[in-house]
C-alpha cells in the first residue's frame, strides 16, 4: 500500500486496524489520543497484548460512560458509549484470532450493550427493527433525521467483520446530517447473527437485501423513490451481487468494488495447493495447508478469523465456499446507478474496483482516492471526511436532492 507516513505499527494488521479506528473519530466513534496510548509499544504479532489493549480501553471507556450517565451528563455518556462500542468490536476481532472461543460471546455482548446504550441516550431518533428474514428476523437500527414527512433512506451493508459502530462512521453519521434516514442491520454471518445465532454468510445476498428493502418500502416515513444502498469492504460484493437481481434501489455505493472475494485468500496460497483444489483433491489440499499453517501461526490465526463466518469445516471446504462469492458473470445485469470507490493501494481486492466498473460501464461511476490526498488503503481509513463528502455529493445528485 502506498503510504503517506510510516504508520502506527510495524505489524501490518495492527496498523490497518489502528488507522480504521482513528478514522472513526470524525463521527465521534473514537478518540485518537486514547487509541494511540492504548496501542503504543505493542510487539509485532503479539495478539494477546493486542486484544488486551482494546479490551482494556473498551472497559475504561464503558466505565466513563456509566459514571457520566450516573452524574446526569447525557451527552458525555452517549459519546463514551459510542466509543466503547467500537473498542469492544475491535477487541472481538482481536479475540477471534486467539484460541479463546468461549470469550467471544461475552465480549461481543458487552460491545452490543454499549451500542444499544448509545442509541438509547443519544439525541438521535432510533427505532429498533426486527426485519423478517426466512424463518427468523434480522436486527436493525433505523436512524431518523429531524424532518417532517418522508425522507430518503440509505440502507447500510456491513463487511465481513464490521460492527454497527463501523457503519455509523462509514455512512450513518454523514447521512443523518444530510437529511437521510439510515438503516443499519446485521445480516447472515455478521455480528449478532454469527455470535448469537451461528448463522453463516451466504453468497446470494439478494435473498437478504430484498427482504430488507421490502421491510422499509412500506413505511410512510420513507420516500420509496429515493432509497439507496451503501456497502463497505466485503459489502462491496454483497451489494453488487444483490443489485444483479434487485433493481428497486435508486442508487448504490460500493466501497470498494469487489468482484471475486476469493482472490484475497488465493493470492497467499502456493499454486500447487490451488491445483490440488482445482483437481478435486481436497485431501491433499487439507493436508498440505494444515502443515503449512503450522509453520506460520500468524497466517493460521488470520485463516481461522476469516473462515469462521462461512460456517465451514476443513480448509478445502472453506475455499470452495469462498469461491462462490464471485459476481463476474452477473455484474452485467446491474441497472442501478452505481458509485465504485477505488482507493490507491487497496490491499485486499486490488484492481477489482476498476474491474467492476468495466463490467458495468452503462451504470457505474469510478471514484478514485489517492495517497497524495491521504486517502489510500482499503476503505480510505484516514480520510473519512473526504470520502463522506464525495460519496454523499454523488448520492445527492443521483437522488435529485
Amino acid at each position: 500500500m502506498a503510504r503517506h507516513f510510516d504508520g502506527f505499527s510495524d505489524d501490518e494488521e495492527f496498523d490497518f486496524e489502528i488507522r480504521s479506528v482513528i478514522g472513526h473519530a470524525a463521527s465521534g466513534a473514537s478518540d485518537p489520543g486514547e487509541v494511540l496510548a492504548a496501542t503504543s509499544g505493542l510487539r509485532r504479532h503479539d495478539h494477546e497484548a493486542w486484544f488486551g489493549a482494546w479490551y482494556g480501553l473498551a472497559e475504561r471507556t464503558a466505565a466513563t460512560a456509566k459514571s457520566c450517565a450516573a452524574a446526569g451528563h447525557r451527552v458525555s455518556a452517549a459519546a463514551a458509549h459510542l466509543r466503547a462500542s467500537g473498542y469492544y468490536a475491535t477487541g472481538v476481532n482481536a479475540l477471534s484470532r486467539l484460541d479463546r472461543g468461549d470469550d467471544l460471546l461475552p465480549v461481543f455482548r458487552a460491545g452490543r450493550a454499549e451500542w444499544d446504550a448509545f442509541c438509547d441516550v443519544s439525541d438521535h431518533e432510533v427505532e429498533r427493527l426486527a426485519i423478517p428474514y426466512e424463518n427468523t428476523t434480522l436486527p436493525g437500527y433505523l436512524f431518523r433525521p429531524a424532518a417532517d414527512g418522508p425522507t430518503p433512506l440509505l440502507v447500510a451493508v456491513n463487511g465481513s467483520d464490521g460492527s454497527p459502530t463501523s457503519m455509523w462512521s462509514a455512512c450513518a453519521w454523514g447521512g443523518l446530517r444530510r437529511g437521510y434516514a439510515v438503516l443499519v442491520f446485521d445480516g447472515p454471518g455478521q455480528q449478532s447473527m454469527l455470535f448469537e445465532h451461528q448463522m453463516p454468510f451466504r453468497p446470494d445476498w439478494e435473498h437478504v437485501l430484498t427482504p430488507v428493502l421490502d421491510a422499509v418500502l412500506v413505511r410512510d416515513d420513507v420516500d420509496a423513490g429515493r432509497v439507496a444502498v451503501h456497502g463497505i469492504s466485503q459489502g462491496g460484493y454483497w451489494v453488487a451481487r444483490a443489485l444483479a437481481f434487485e433493481g428497486r434501489f435508486a442508487a448504490a455505493v460500493v466501497d470498494p468494488g469487489v468482484v471475486d472475494v476469493a482472490t484475497s485468500w488465493t493470492e497467499h496460497l502456493p499454486k500447487g495447493l490451488l491445483r490440488a483444489l482445482d483437481d478435486g483433491d481436497t485431501a491433499t489440499f487439507d493436508r498440505d495447508l494444515h502443515l503449512g499453517l503450522r509453520l506460520s501461526p500468524q497466517t493460521a490465526r488470520t485463516w481461522a478469523f476469516r473462515a469462521r463466518p462461512y460456517g465451514t469445516t476443513g480448509y478445502a471446504d472453506t475455499m470452495l465456499q469462498v469461491r462462490r462469492y464471485d459476481v463476474t458473470a452477473l455484474a452485467g445485469q446491474i441497472t442501478t446507478p452505481l458509485l465504485i470507490t477505488s482507493p490507491e493501494g487497496e490491499q485486499f481486492w486490488p484492481g477489482q474496483s476498476k474491474q467492476l466498473a468495466s463490467l458495468t460501464p452503462a451504470v457505474s461511476t469510478l471514484m478514485e482516492f489517492t495517497a497524495a490526498e491521504g486517502a489510500d488503503g482499503h476503505c480510505q481509513p484516514l480520510a473519512p471526511a473526504l470520502t463522506e463528502q464525495r460519496v454523499f455529493d454523488w448520492l445527492d445528485e443521483r437522488l435529485d436532492r
